[in-house]
């Protein structure tokens, strides 16, 4: 797992979005910011209103989860306990479900590692694993040692929330790029990007996700950025993109697919729902592709 700028050098490129009919009106296109990087929405027909409030609920979503202000995750990692809010306390379920269908190569608990790799300390690994988290219902505690961060799944949730807000003020055509584009109608062309092979393929989106995960993007050191919480392995890909019907989803598997082998990554392909498909990009510069 890794800091929330991971993707940006290598963001699943959305390009080649549908025009609009002849005649027919202009989409509505929105621009700003999001976890310090740079977001988009292109929508089509009604709801364009309901851009006007993407910014405030990016703002809530922020207050929960970034890293880098006074957030509910700060406080916790701070203070060791949590009265979390429905926001933050929403994204727990979903964390736990990728947690436990990696077999714990996605953890959250991976923080404390990568503060440390990132400011030249010693390492301690503690704290490392979500079981050792306690959660009774929004009151989250931390064990000994534990500090969170949600950076590999926040964005693709951020995207979920902003979709079903658009969706909810009468959207039915909409692209919302966070970093994970997810689409609502469609299709919308979308290029896979692998920070060494570059451009290697295009996918046409329509209702689902795409994620992409590359430990490429960024070092701490000597190491790559996306951690294995085990220490078992170093990254066995130079990429993986994931499609599946949530950010959330798309997001964190891809996060934890990064220290997972073929084999591993099929079995989680073919059992957990909503997952479609994975785009693996070998360290040799292979392309391998598994549809569920």
């Amino acid at each position: 797992m890794s800091g929330i700028t991971r993707r940006r050098a290598l963001t699943v490129l959305a390009a080649g979005v549908a025009a609009p009919a002849v005649g027919g009106p202009a989409p509505a296109r929105w621009h700003g910011r999001a976890f310090g990087a740079e977001a988009q929405i292109t929508l089509h027909g009604m709801g364009q209103a309901a851009l006007a409030r993407v910014p405030e609920l990016l703002d809530q979503i922020e207050a929960a989860f970034s890293l880098y202000r006074e957030s509910e995750l700060v406080r916790l990692n701070r203070e060791g306990r949590l009265a979390a809010s429905p926001r933050f306390a929403a994204l727990l379920g979903p964390s736990e479900q990728v947690w436990q269908a990696t077999g714990g190569r996605f953890d959250p608990t991976v923080q404390p590692v990568w503060r440390a790799l990132a400011l030249g300390e010693r390492v301690d690994r503690q704290g490392i694993g979500w079981e050792k988290l306690r959660i009774d219902r929004q009151l989250v505690r931390l064990a000994p040692g534990q500090a969170l961060t949600f950076n590999g799944i926040a964005q693709g949730w951020a995207a979920d929330v902003v979709t079903a807000h658009l969706r909810a003020n009468g959207a039915r055509r909409v692209l919302v790029d966070m970093g994970e584009p997810l689409a609502t109608g469609g299709p919308f062309r979308i290029g896979l990007l692998d920070p060494e092979l570059g451009l290697h393929g295009w996918r046409s989106l329509s209702d689902g996700a795409l994620a992409t995960s590359s430990p490429a993007a960024m070092s701490l050191g000597t190491e790559a950025h996306i951690l294995d919480p085990r220490a078992e392995r170093r990254p066995l890909w130079s990429s993986v993109t994931v499609e599946a019907e949530t950010g959330w989803q798309a997001d964190g598997f891809s996060t934890g697919f990064i220290h997972m082998t073929e084999a591993e990554i099929a079995a989680v392909l073919h059992g957990v729902g909503g997952l479609r498909r994975v785009v693996l990009v070998t360290l040799a510069g292979e392309v391998k592709t598994l549809a569920s």
